[in-house]
């Protein structure tokens, strides 16, 4: 199949964070775009704004004409989260489209670019965005599919000169249900690689082995960055690609100096190729200093100089959820974040507490899957224990039923931490007004960014 053969491109699950950046990818084509989402979001309304035509209702009756009468010339992307029982996929499937996940679709797009692909169970959106954004500052031809929306950009799809086979293209590369195995980047970057997505791998023996399934499927004469602490099992061992190690203070491309400037990180990059001093990042945490090790490391072997990355860094956005300030005073600080796995709140609160160390902070999380609670219902607690008070709100399902047995309480009577409470949604803004904190946080992956602003709203009323 031939991208350039089909003019119109329908999208099963259209708002996801990932399908919208391919979207907004074939309506910068000229293609015609289509699609079904579950819900109206902030992002479907963009997206119908820039051009795509987008329904609510899961009904073969709701398919677009065009799509039914148009078969040969339409392509149909299908994200994992549509359930097999989905009324306008058995309707394709019967009659007979053909229907490609998002990474066959990126797979195709990229084989002949020259392309980085980030992988790794957290840092990869952030990653991928710093190699994005200074590819851009750089004036760099690149195109840039990003797992979240660039501050700055408002956008998830980021392009940068004309589109020629020497373009730059970076994509997330996502582990779950094996979807980076559909890739053969030229560079591969694998940030982490924590036991999660149980509910696939079964086991975390089996999760690592598709990792390094991944990284074996780099193009002949690549290159592959990981993360200093996987180096032990996680290397490509074919003669023509070339291993690289990145941590934050360790491996062959690290940090130096690192100290804290306001609420910037400043640091030195100590690096093969070369060194940079006094790169500030306005972008805080620890672990972002690292992602930005690995954007670095990956910049210079894309030939981008030290001082244009250092520039570039300097005035690098971050993502939208992800240590998103919305609230930024000096008595108050409200802080939004994805964070949806232990290691990433250990780290995101230790970086809280790094920043304002004598100060309150009250934390509300929102699980994220109820086979993630199951499995790592130990590592969320200890990891929450770090904040001075916690609100756990109710699981946020996603693609999954209840299982018997598994409730943000499975988190709860793990803690120890005893100033602790669960909320139900419509308690949540309530106990929010009560909150007296220097310092809170929003912490999750499903639905929690809906009270994001309604929480800042509230607390600018307190002031």
């Amino acid at each position: 199949m031939k991208i350039e053969d089909k003019h119109i491109v329908y999208f099963l699950g259209i708002g996801g964070i990932g399908m919208s950046a391919l979207a907004r990818w074939f309506i910068h084509l000229g293609k015609e775009v289509y699609g079904y989402d579950k819900t109206e979001t902030p992002l479907t309304r963009k997206l119908s704004l820039e051009g795509a035509e987008i329904h609510y209702d899961d009904a073969a009756n709701s398919i677009p004409e065009v799509i039914k009468f148009n078969k040969e010339d339409v392509l149909v992307v299908l994200t994992p989260a549509i359930p097999k029982d989905h009324q306008e996929l058995n309707y394709l499937q019967n009659k007979n489209y053909p229907i490609y996940k998002r990474s066959e679709i990126l797979g195709l797009i990229t084989n002949d670019l020259y392309s980085v692909a980030v992988a790794g169970t957290h840092g990869k959106t952030t990653t991928s965005s710093m190699i994005a954004h200074i590819l851009k500052v750089a004036g760099k031809s690149s195109v840039s599919l990003i797992g979240g929306i660039l501050q700055g950009y408002e956008s998830n799809l980021l392009i940068e000169g004309d589109h020629t086979p020497k373009t730059i293209a970076v994509l997330e590369a996502d582990e779950y249900d094996r979807s980076f195995l559909k890739l053969s980047p030229d560079i591969a970057v694998v940030t982490s690689a924590d036991a999660d997505h149980l509910d696939i791998y079964l086991q975390h023996d089996e999760m690592k082995s598709s990792f390094k399934q991944f990284i074996e499927k780099v193009k002949p004469n690549g290159h592959v960055f990981v993360n200093e602490s996987l180096t032990s099992w996680l290397i490509n061992e074919k003669p023509e690609i070339t291993n690289h190690s990145y941590s934050l203070d360790k491996g062959e491309n690290k940090a130096a100096n690192l100290h804290i400037s306001g609420t910037d990180f400043v640091f030195d990059f100590h690096g093969e190729k070369e060194k940079i001093k006094g790169i500030r990042m306005p972008v805080p945490g620890n672990h972002n200093v690292e992602n930005a090790v690995a954007a670095i490391a990956v910049s210079l072997q894309l030939g981008i100089d030290g001082e244009s990355i250092k520039s570039a860094l300097s005035s690098f956005g971050g993502v939208k959820r992800r240590f998103e300030y919305q609230i930024k005073r000096d008595d108050l600080v409200y802080i939004d974040d994805y964070a949806h796995h232990p290691t990433e709140i250990k780290a995101f609160l230790s970086s809280v507490k790094s920043i304002y160390p004598n100060k309150k902070i009250t934390a509300i999380f929102q699980p994220h899957l109820f086979t993630r609670t199951r499995d790592f219902a130990d590592g969320f607690a200890e990891s929450l224990d770090m904040a001075d008070e916690v609100v756990l709100m109710n699981i946020y399902p996603a693609r999954e039923l209840p299982i018997e047995g598994v409730t943000s309480k499975s988190i709860y009577e793990r803690m120890k931490n005893p100033n602790k409470l669960i909320a139900k949604d419509n308690e949540l803004l309530s106990i929010v007004s009560g909150i007296d904190s220097d310092v809170i946080l929003t912490i999750g992956a499903g639905d929690i960014d809906r009270f994001v602003q309604p929480i800042k709203e509230l607390l600018e009323r307190k002031q």
